[in-house]
């Protein structure tokens, strides 16, 4: 599978788009929570941000890695094409950036100056966050599945809204 490098080589010879071999993608950490990426000895990027291009089209496809200014260095067509030690590093931050909590139940919800205080129970306990301007943080899914992200990136998501509790549902209602 090829790979598309987006930012230009520090060779003579760049064109738009050169093909890239996923297996000649190093990725790994250093220091031990920091995910870099080096292309054979000419490329080196201090700071990955991996991103799924499509991740409700295409689950599990097209990755995109991404410099420490978010703009886009590759995108890998199929991450399972990578070095089996390169795919363990970028799923490893795949799993730690997409981090999802399932809320089950909604405690308490209030809207306070275009902020909206949460008080909820997830699948990983109850938890307290923030999410501000609703319009732009609360992304249906599908007609049943909503999802809120916070004020720090967290992704809370509501699987199916309708099978909620009434209280839940009720504390739902009167902030969205």
């Amino acid at each position: 599978m090829s790979l598309l490098m987006t930012e230009k080589p520090k060779t003579e010879t760049w064109s738009p788009t050169p093909l890239l071999d996923p297996k000649s993608l190093n990725l790994f950490f250093s220091p031990k929570d920091r995910l870099r990426l080096t292309v054979g000895a000419e490329y080196s990027y201090p700071t990955v941000k991996p991103a799924w291009a499509s991740p409700l089209n295409y689950p599990g496809r097209y990755l995109s890695l991404l410099n420490g200014k978010g703009e886009e260095i590759v995108l890998i067509a199929d991450p399972h094409d990578l070095h089996p030690a390169a795919r363990d590093a970028v799923m490893e931050e795949v799993a730690r950036r997409y981090l999802t909590s399932i809320i089950v139940r909604v405690l308490d919800a209030r809207s306070e100056f275009g902020a909206t205080y949460w008080h909820v129970e997830t699948d990983r306990g109850f938890r307290d966050f923030v999410t501000q301007s609703l319009q732009e943080n609360a992304q249906w899914l599908s007609p049943k599945h909503l999802m809120l992200i916070d004020v720090d990136g967290n992704r809370f998501e509501l699987v199916d809204v309708t099978a909620l509790d009434d209280g839940s549902r009720k504390h739902l209602t009167a902030i969205l």
